[in-house]
């Protein structure tokens, strides 16, 4: 069965398809089918979500899901959040991954209280006008260190140390990484609701 990936992030479908292989859909990105992004006009990373998988769901008419995630950080109230994409242009700098963590830990310099969590929302429709999406989040708290560490992953993972394994996400390999971040967690979330309700 075919699902579409309402992103065009290549690591994040990357992930996404490891963790969906087992159910037996094939995820496709929203652009190998000619859509075009959704607008992310909302404050809270559900309401993004389902927008993005309403919009390629009414383009297209098969079953999307839509991924919204972000870093908040407890010492900037929560943010950037939804804004995490593009955080670094708030200071100057262009879009980008690199960019992002060099943003953070510039305004991070003087900060001792370092915690943060990685969250990651799923929100997945039968079509456009499905009146009961399925909503699967998932969370992992950790510390942003002060330089990155390792090669692994991709936006915040070489920031983001987790105490609980001594190391950065981008310390990890793919396989470990699945299994304990936020988009695994929420993947995995997803999947049991699609077993219940979809299949």
């Amino acid at each position: 069965m075919k699902l579409v990936l309402a992103s065009n992030n290549p690591g994040k479908l990357a992930e996404l398809q490891q963790l969906f292989a087992p159910l037996g859909y094939a995820l496709v990105r929203q652009s190998e089918l000619g859509v075009g992004e959704a607008e992310e006009p909302f404050r809270t990373f559900v309401e993004n979500a389902l927008a993005k998988a309403r919009h390629v769901s009414a383009a297209i008419g098969l079953p999307a899901m839509g991924d919204d995630a972000g870093l908040c950080v407890d010492a900037f109230n929560g943010l950037p959040g939804v804004d995490t994409a593009f955080y670094a242009m708030q200071f100057g700098y262009e879009k980008g991954d690199a960019n992002n963590v060099r943003a953070l830990l510039e305004q991070m310099a003087g900060i001792d209280q370092r915690r943060a969590a990685l969250v990651s929302t799923l929100v997945a429709v039968r079509s456009a006008e499905d009146p009961e999406p399925l909503i699967a989040s998932g969370r992992v708290v950790g510390e942003i260190t002060r330089q990155p560490i390792g090669d692994n992953g991709f936006g915040f993972d070489p920031v983001m140390w987790l105490p609980e394994f001594g190391k950065t996400f981008a310390q990890l390999t793919p396989e470990v990484k699945n299994a304990h971040s936020h988009r695994g967690k929420a993947a995995r979330a997803m999947l049991e609701l699609m077993r219940e309700r979809w299949l």
